[in-house]
């Protein structure tokens, strides 16, 4: 569990450099870096279930529309 913590601390203390980085290079807060890359985190987890969603309702609105039917009778 040792070895854990010390890889765990080690993504985290060289992790925030890079929004640092950022931030210095463009002239900006690192907060509002940081905050930025959750926002967009977000969005797009967002986006992807939102089209998941209309992909689905989509294709059961074609199968109502578009029902197989066995034989001329079944109208």
């Amino acid at each position: 569990m040792n070895l854990f913590y010390t890889i765990l601390f080690f993504f985290q203390r060289h992790g925030f450099h890079v929004c640092q980085r950022i931030a210095d290079r463009f002239g900006m807060r690192a907060k509002v870096v940081r905050t930025s890359f959750i926002y967009v985190t977000f969005v797009t987890v967002g986006f992807g279930f939102a089209l998941y969603l209309f992909l689905a309702f989509w294709l059961k609105i074609k199968d109502i529309i578009f029902s197989k039917r066995s034989s001329v009778y079944d109208i």
